[in-house]
């Protein structure tokens, strides 16, 4: 089973729901799916959604499943790293109007460099959801930290210069 988890962000992420949908209808996907969909007006056919889950459900859906997607939000991050489940991150972005800002495009670049397998694509969905990875922040050697405080730095410098 694939679990698939937009938060619950006022602004919905319609285009992930897009794409899972893409993929099933290409036969990229052949297993069971459930959806946490939170504000999305837009759901992937002949999947199990939940508008929202309670924490303990939550927990429980990602110990079953196979693999999660789901956006890049702190919180999530946390939680998926905690439980040690395979993940792939999909960050809500600006542009397409699924957040105020860009702060989860930033902390998904971030943790590219962490190895965290993130999706900018359906295409990064098919080849993460082909051999999922267990990976974790905190287990981040000194080098993958030294570059995460370099880009960070250097991406609120630029950020403070231009204000």
């Amino acid at each position: 089973m694939i679990l698939v988890s937009v938060g619950t962000e006022q602004f919905p992420f319609n285009r992930l729901m897009q794409w899972v949908e893409l993929l099933i209808q290409q036969e990229l996907i052949n297993e069971d799916i459930v959806v946490q969909y939170g504000t999305c007006t837009f759901l992937p056919s002949g999947t199990t959604v939940y508008r929202l889950v309670k924490e303990d459900t939550f927990r429980s859906l990602i110990r079953k499943a196979r693999v999660v997607i789901a956006h890049c939000g702190e919180g999530t991050v946390l939680l998926l790293d905690e439980m040690r489940q395979p993940f792939i991150l999909v960050p809500r972005s600006v542009r397409y109007q699924e957040h105020v800002d860009d702060h989860q495009v930033e902390l998904a670049l971030a943790l590219t460099e962490m190895g965290v397998p993130i999706a900018w694509s359906p295409g990064d969905l098919v080849r993460f959801l082909e051999a999922p990875i267990k990976t974790s922040i905190s287990d981040v050697t000194d080098i993958s930290a030294q570059s995460l405080c370099r880009s960070l730095q250097s991406h609120f410098s630029a950020n403070f210069a231009a204000t």
